[in-house]
């Protein structure tokens, strides 16, 4: 059996998250004795300055022993964030990647940023 056909048979169900320069997929897996497990694979683009470009990648094994667990702590984070969503609670590795969006405000002068402004990072052209 060739490779192709053995990864595409360890896949069981798959889905995949496209965010900007990055992409998430989320794979459900079996082992040789058929028990069922998710990998979380990160793949970010690269630009170089010769206009070629590469993907790195971060794969997470997450097995059924470990799912509530994970489940607990990831939903404990994800409303942390939510409930402090007025408060800039981003990393500085982060920031590079963030795009702030203002709202329109009728009191908006000559110095604050305009609503239709776009913040453009040249890695993403």
């Amino acid at each position: 059996m060739r490779e192709n056909e053995m990864l595409e048979k360890d896949e069981i169900f798959s889905k995949v998250l496209r965010a900007g320069r990055r992409t998430y997929f989320f794979d459900v897996r079996a082992t040789k004795a058929d028990d069922y497990y998710i990998t979380i694979t990160e793949s970010k683009k690269f630009t170089e300055e010769d206009g070629s470009f590469h993907f790195k990648k971060h794969k997470i094994y997450l097995y059924k022993e470990d799912f509530v667990a994970f489940k607990e702590i990831l939903d404990d984070m994800t409303s942390y964030v939510l409930d402090h969503k007025g408060e800039e609670v981003i990393s500085e590795r982060h920031q590079k990647d963030f795009k702030k969006e203002y709202a329109v405000d009728a009191d908006e002068t000559e110095d604050s940023p305009k609503a239709s402004f776009t913040d453009i990072d040249f890695d993403d052209i």
